[in-house]
């Protein structure tokens, strides 16, 4: 299989790979990176230029998998899309907002780029996206070639999968992104064992240590603790997180925590796209039983939305919990705009519950040390660190050993390292140099092709 990383920055960003095998050309995800603006925030489709583009394949519909679909489309008119039914459901929900989100940032930060796509080009691709059942196998054709496509659940979020290639008598694996573990909404990951021919493998948190003793159910609880802790010193206590995936888990552990009592009762703030999806992961519960998940949690806990306008730099004193995005507290989101507010006062917290890029806001927040100053560039902001920051294991995201475990076992002749900053990537390297010694191991550089 020829492979290109799209992806013009590599690491973690415009998650997107051009592959060949023989006359039959796909891409695995269309993403945008969260961090760029304009069109080099979109993957470089230059490599797929020129070629028939038999298939699209969509791990999952996060905006850094999803978010330049309907650029790709744009330039391939023939080509169908694949992705679980989970992520039918999502995708084009997803697609729309962000078509929202490009158009408020063309005219708030003067992006002539923006929008990259319309409203009516995701309404006219509409047809040609396709939801797959798990472990159901697919055949597609090019004129002289034929593949199987298999989709597993990933867990990580409601409707992610590892996709399985099969070409003659070979076996290749995206993983995608990927939890072995389950979550309270959505059980592990359900991946073949055994053998695979090539192996291509998310990275995301291979420079970060899996600490003994640490595990969800505790750090669940840790949070719990924490929120009861905060409120009763008279703080409240935001919580940055995903609009997809993030918020409904949180959600949902923190209805099971209030049920049984064990949160203090407080006001409770959410708002945004993440409560519309609400609705959409209710549906995907009741139709694919892939998740577990009832929309009922937002009227027992009482949810209220947030202000219509936050300001920046104001510590709001409703002493209670915030649920908003980002999840790494990107400029101009309503998560970094309450935290300019709360950063400056003791009795606050700002718990992170997933991956934060440590060039984001929320990364420097989380490697910030109390006392330090910290600015809030677009907000215009300056202030101590008072408030505590806290991070708890709660992440979609595979922990190392567990996925370093995967990869052993699948004894592939070719591993390719994804999604992941480069430290994370070279830890992989230098482990499966060591466990699975007979394995060709590929850091791609960005826009190069690799035969694999």
């Amino acid at each position: 299989m020829k492979l290109i990383d799209l992806n013009r920055a590599g690491g973690i960003g415009a998650n997107s790979h051009f592959a060949q095998i023989g006359d039959f050309n796909f891409v695995v995800d269309c993403g945008l990176d969260p961090k760029g603006t304009g069109r080099l925030a979109a993957p470089d489709f230059g490599p797929v230029r020129g070629h028939n583009l038999n298939l699209v394949i969509i791990t999952h519909c996060h905006l850094d998998h999803i978010g330049s679909l309907p650029v790709l489309l744009r330039e391939h008119p023939e080509a169908q899309v694949v992705m679980s039914l989970g992520s039918r459901m999502l995708i084009e929900r997803m697609l729309h907002n962000s078509a929202n989100v490009m158009m408020r940032q063309r005219e708030e930060e003067n992006i002539p780029d923006y929008p990259l796509f319309t409203h009516e080009e995701i309404d006219r691709i509409s047809s040609r996206l396709h939801g797959l059942p798990y472990g159901k196998p697919k055949k597609f054709r090019s004129q002289k070639d034929e593949v199987e496509i298999t989709l597993f659940s990933a867990g990580h979020v409601a409707g992610a999968a590892g996709v399985e290639v099969k070409h003659k008598h070979r076996a290749i694996f995206f993983t995608g992104d990927v939890l072995f573990e389950d979550q309270r909404i959505l059980k592990g990951a359900q991946f073949p064992a055994g053998h695979f021919d090539t192996l291509v493998m998310e990275t995301t948190h291979g420079a970060s240590e899996t600490r003994p003793g640490v595990h969800r159910a505790g750090e669940m609880q840790r949070l719990v603790d924490d929120i009861n802790a905060t409120i009763e010193r008279g703080g409240s206590f935001l919580i940055p997180v995903f609009a997809l995936g993030r918020m409904q888990e949180i959600l949902t552990i923190l209805h099971d925590a209030r049920r049984f009592r064990k949160l203090v009762d407080c006001p409770f703030f959410a708002s945004g796209l993440g409560m519309d999806l609400a609705d959409y992961f209710d549906e995907i519960a009741r139709k694919t039983k892939h998740v577990q998940f009832n929309r009922s949690v937002i009227k027992e806990l009482k949810i209220k939305p947030l202000p219509r306008k936050l300001d920046a730099g104001r510590d709001y004193e409703a002493n209670g919990i915030y649920l908003i995005s980002s999840g790494m507290v990107v400029e101009r989101t309503p998560s970094y705009t309450l935290a300019s507010g709360l950063l400056g006062h003791a009795r606050n917290t700002i718990g992170f519950v997933g991956y934060c890029d440590p060039d984001t806001p929320g990364g420097a927040l989380l490697a910030a040390k109390p006392g330090d100053t910290f600015v809030f560039e677009a907000a215009k902001v300056k202030t101590k660190v008072k408030a505590h920051i806290e991070r708890y294991h709660l992440s979609g995201h595979a922990d190392r050993d567990h996925l370093l475990q995967f990869a052993v076992q699948t004894k592939a002749r070719s591993i390719v390292l994804d999604h992941g900053d480069a430290p994370a990537r070279a830890w992989f390297a230098q482990q499966l140099a060591e466990k699975s010694p007979e394995s060709k191991i590929f850091d791609m550089a960005p826009l190069q092709q690799y035969l694999v």
